[in-house]
This record gives C-alpha cells, sequence and structure tokens, in this order.
C-alpha cells in the first residue's frame, strides 16, 4: 500500500479530511508535523504521495501560509525538489495551495526544464484577496482542462465529457466546496497566464467564478501533472450525502465514487506507475 505523507503544522485544520481521502482512495495516510520532517527530511523521501492541507497555518500571520512556506523553501526544498523529481503526486489544498505557490512548486519550474538544484523557482502566481473583499464559504460548480496533463483531474475530466450527453453531471454533480478570504488568483504577468494556458496547466477552473480570479482558475499543476493546487476543497466532498442537494441529485449523476474521491483515487493509481518522462529526463 502506498503511503500519503500529509505536512501539518500550528492552524492546520483540514489534515483528518485529507488524510480520510487518501485512505478511501486506498493509500495509507501518514500524519506529520513540518518540524518532524525539517529533523527527519528522510519522511519525505519515503513518502509515494504528499499532501498539505487547508487551513490556517501559523494563523495565517504575515499572509495567508507565508510562514509555512518560508519554513519549506528554507528547509525543506531539497526533499520536496527530488520529491518532484521522483514523480511523486502532491496537493496542495485552498491554505496548501496558497503555501505551494510561495514555495515555487506551482506552478514550478519551465516546462521541460528540471528543477533548480539550490532553490526554489522564483514564484510567479499568488491567491490574492478575494475580489469582493470578503470570505466566500458555498459550493460551486467546475470545469476541468480535459486536455490537462493533471493526473489528479482524470476523472473528472471524463465526467466532464460525459456531461456533454448529460447536463445533471456538469451542473450538479461537478461541484466542489469553497472556503477562503484569499484565493484569487492572479499571475506576475499575462506571459505567466498564457504559458499556462499553452501548457494546460490551467487544470481546474471555475464555472462561477467565486472570487474574481484570473481565467476563472481554480487550481493549476506543474508541467509535468503530478503536482497539483486547488482552492476549492475536494476533500470535503468524499460522500454524496455531503452534496448540499443530494437528496434531489438524479441516479445517474451520483452513481459511484463522488469526484472529490476520484481526484484522489486518480492520485494513488498515478503513484503506481513510473515518472513521467519530463521528470526523469529533464536530469
Amino acid at each position: 500500500m502506498h503511503t500519503a505523507l500529509v505536512v501539518r503544522t500550528a492552524g492546520t485544520n483540514c489534515d483528518a479530511e485529507l488524510c480520510r481521502a487518501f485512505e478511501l482512495a486506498g493509500a495509507r495516510p501518514s500524519l506529520v508535523h513540518v518540524d518532524r520532517l525539517v529533523e527527519e527530511p528522510s519522511r519525505v523521501a519515503d513518502a509515494d504521495l504528499i499532501g498539505f492541507p487547508g487551513g490556517f497555518s501559523y494563523g495565517d500571520d504575515v499572509a495567508s501560509g507565508r510562514i509555512l512556506a518560508v519554513k519549506l523553501r528554507e528547509r525543506l526544498y531539497p526533499a520536496l525538489r527530488d520529491a518532484a523529481r521522483r514523480g511523486v503526486p502532491m496537493i496542495g489544498v485552498c491554505n496548501g495551495f496558497q503555501v505551494l505557490v510561495q514555495v515555487g512548486l506551482l506552478p514550478g519550474p519551465a516546462p521541460g526544464t528540471d528543477w533548480p538544484e539550490d532553490a526554489p523557482p522564483r514564484q510567479t502566481v499568488a491567491l490574492a484577496h478575494n475580489a469582493q473583499a470578503r470570505f466566500v464559504d458555498r459550493w460551486v460548480r467546475v470545469a476541468p482542462d480535459p486536455a490537462s496533463p493533471c493526473v489528479w483531474t482524470r476523472s473528472m475530466a471524463e465526467l466532464w465529457r460525459t456531461g456533454e450527453r448529460d447536463r445533471s453531471l456538469r451542473d450538479d454533480a461537478l461541484v466542489l466546496p469553497v472556503a477562503h478570504g484569499e484565493g484569487r488568483f492572479v499571475a506576475a504577468s499575462e506571459s505567466v497566464l498564457a504559458s499556462l494556458r499553452a501548457h494546460h496547466q490551467i487544470a481546474l477552473r471555475y464555472a462561477d467564478n467565486p472570487n474574481g480570479s484570473a481565467d476563472d482558475v481554480a487550481g493549476i499543476c506543474d508541467p509535468t501533472g503530478r503536482i497539483f493546487g486547488l482552492m476549492p476543497h475536494p476533500e470535503r466532498y468524499l460522500d454524496w450525502t455531503l452534496h448540499p442537494w443530494w437528496t434531489r441529485l438524479p441516479e445517474a449523476a451520483r452513481s459511484g465514487p463522488t469526484p472529490g474521491l476520484l481526484l484522489f483515487r486518480d492520485a494513488v493509481e498515478a503513484a503506481r506507475t513510473a515518472p513521467p518522462p519530463l521528470a526523469a529526463a529533464a536530469r
């Protein structure tokens, strides 16, 4: 059974849900405090999957996810770089997404290039305050990019394609909960956004943009598709009974695993496969 390393710290509050998501998907979760990882980086080397949960790490002092991101950049970048090179699937949800973009793990190095040896890639995207300047807490419709290399959203993309024939799948089943005050996706320049579009790294978009994100971005992946970050919470949608109007969903729309659970199943399946050619060839 594959091990899913879930990284927590003070203020993390979605770690239990993320552990359950990996467990239901067929992995063995291992919840570890970031300080223990700093002491024992080999724990990162032993992981088959890595998850950064939502919450308010270190109280979101300075900025959302900033303190945890700095700690990861300063103390654990070599271990995380090596994990990325091995093709370890990683996910950052909400606060975890905010952390990954500040570390430089997302959107990652330029397509076709290797991870920098000594320092993380420069930060090129961020999650800013919501356009309406208030916390958003609701369910939103999402649209995966079927052409994205993202290993996490493959089944979601298949549901989207099936939704061309059954609109209830797109309009009712393909939803995720959001809960954030700083979730508006912004890029350092239009060229950064254009590159994300061109390489299909915008793996997930909002169908109903709740925060003013550029290009309706809900989640992005690195060029290999193995590292994925998103503001919505798939780990809060592992059971159909959690859907806000599940009793009114057509039977066809709620057959099989929820879209949230499918996301983690796809990642566990990807962990069983060899790293993508880019991860191996770039070195």
